[in-house]
């Protein structure tokens, strides 16, 4: 796993981690096996099913190619695309028991940018937990204009139908065997749950609380509910010029058929 992740001290507005980046390449390999089409292969990867990319044709790359470079003056969108491979990758590698949404594959995805769903040992959900992945230069700002409203949303009652959706595709696609009536029997008030994964220029007690100062205000309850993931990096852009660029390079490589 190119990713490994540093519990935070206990706090109480938030819980979360720290993530590190140990292998720039392996990660640039799988950000690229998932622009070809290939997320599940990579999620039975994790789970310890294989280590090489399955064939795949040059349309499939060359829609990978697309993904992974920068469309018009700004790099936000295809960034935003990579750090949300990212934050799947880290969802993965901390719960690795949970029903996890697959990535988008278009830049600008409006709505959720993940879903994951906890199951208990009779298949019943018992939780689930919504993503907002941000990748900025601007974080504080993002997660007070940006954030926090949305989380507002969701916790009023918004968007049920598509996380209805989303969890019974997750279901579905994980054979559970009644997909529809475990997501009818979901109460969608008392199971939800946040993650927000954000860049940040730094990661000290500090500059925690004061980037997820409301948090408690917006999503109240127990600090379980408030999930916070911080990827400290000081220059965003020009790194995930690189990572697109290595990307590129590990698409291009894949057999083609």
């Amino acid at each position: 796993m190119p990713i490994t992740l540093t519990p935070f001290p206990a706090h109480p507005e938030y819980e979360g981690c720290e993530w590190t980046i140990t292998d720039v390449d392996l990660l640039a390999k799988w950000i690229a096996w998932v622009a070809v089409g290939q997320s599940y292969h990579v999620s039975n990867i994790l789970h310890l099913a294989g280590a090489a990319p399955l064939p795949t044709n040059a349309d499939a790359v060359k829609e990978a190619v697309k993904l992974l470079t920068q469309a018009g003056k700004s790099p936000d969108h295809r960034d935003g695309w990579m750090f949300q491979i990212m934050s799947w990758l880290a969802a993965h590698k901390r719960t690795p028991n949970a029903l996890i949404a697959a990535p988008h594959m278009i830049h600008a995805e409006k709505g959720l940018d993940g879903l994951e769903i906890i199951l208990d040992a009779n298949q019943k959900v018992t939780g689930t937990v919504i993503f907002e992945d941000k990748a900025t230069i601007n974080a504080r700002s993002t997660v007070r204009d940006l954030v926090w409203p949305e989380f507002e949303d969701f916790e009023s009652g918004a968007a049920v139908s598509r996380m209805s959706q989303a969890a019974a595709g997750i279901l579905a696609a994980s054979k559970h065997p009644n997909p529809s009536q475990a997501v009818s029997a979901i109460v969608w008030k008392s199971s939800k749950r946040y993650r927000l994964s954000i860049t940040t220029k730094k990661n000290t007690l500090a500059s925690r609380n004061s980037l997820f100062k409301g948090y408690s205000s917006s999503v109240k309850g127990a600090v379980e509910r408030r999930r916070g993931e911080i990827f400290p990096i000081k220059d965003l852009r020009p790194w995930m010029a690189t990572l697109a660029d290595l990307a590129i390079a590990h698409a291009k490589k894949i057999s083609i058929t």
